[in-house]
């Protein structure tokens, strides 16, 4: 009773024993600018926000968004990137193969890597890379440095994937070899737990072993012996001294 008590009372100082549920796209805010529209009336002050979102699985998307607020030109930035989503295939934590695309004046080349490159790759590049799910990449953009332009690209260049056959092929093997290696993985687990315990008990074993081998038993039963043999003497003359006391 006294831990559940405990455990409201911190539930109420966390603010409430509910969490937050986990969300379905991941962000990447890739700019917030200001912009003006020249009407009759005057300029307008506006502000354009652009976003990438994207489930990490090979799902991306982007969108941007104009209001007065810049809270209000997320949320129209998010809402917009969501109906323009994309899907991709991904192979053991990359690209299947070498893909290039040009949008305007914009360029970008992207190259699979070995597990454990990571993303080499920078700007607006990267986040659209890191919200999609890719591990290891090879990226490179030339061109125009207008994030907006940049992001554009490397959309047409995932596009380029989407539309391939073998791709898919190859994406959906991984899928399916995805369990298989799993699987030998959890086994790896449990045997290496499994010989932890064993030397574990083999070095309590030792331990005890050399203990007793340190202590004998002769010896033990000696040093039993020489205590109980002080603790006599004590005792009797404390009994006598009570005698003598009440005589």
């Amino acid at each position: 009773m006294a831990a559940e008590r405990e455990n409201r009372r911190n539930d109420r100082k966390k603010g409430g024993s509910f969490k937050e549920a986990p969300k379905e796209f991941r962000e990447e805010l890739l700019e917030v600018a200001r912009v003006t529209r020249v009407t009759a009336g005057g300029r307008q002050l506006r502000f354009r926000a652009a976003i990438v979102l994207g489930n990490g699985k090979g799902k991306v998307g982007f969108g941007t968004g104009k209001a007065s607020e810049v809270v209000v030109a997320i949320e129209k930035a998010t809402r917009n990137a969501k109906r323009n989503m994309i899907d991709f295939p991904i192979v053991n934590g990359t690209v299947p193969f070498d893909t290039s695309a040009k949008y305007k004046a914009s360029s970008v080349y992207i190259h699979p890597a070995n597990p454990g490159t990571g993303l080499i790759a920078g700007g607006a590049v990267r986040k659209v890379l890191m919200v999609s799910g890719l591990k290891d990449v090879l990226a490179k953009q030339h061109g125009a440095p207008n994030n907006i332009t940049n992001v554009r690209v490397i959309m047409k260049a995932l596009q380029n994937l989407q539309a391939n056959p073998k791709a898919r092929a190859l994406a959906e093997a991984d899928r399916a070899a995805r369990p298989v290696e799993e699987a030998a993985a959890a086994k790896s687990e449990t045997k290496t737990e499994e010989t932890k315990r064993m030397t574990r008990t083999k070095v309590v074993k030792q331990k005890k072993e050399e203990i007793v081998e340190e202590a004998p038993v002769e010896e033990v039963i000696e040093t039993v012996e020489t205590e109980e043999t002080a603790e006599v003497p004590e005792t009797s003359e404390a009994s006598t001294e009570e005698t003598e006391k009440k005589d």
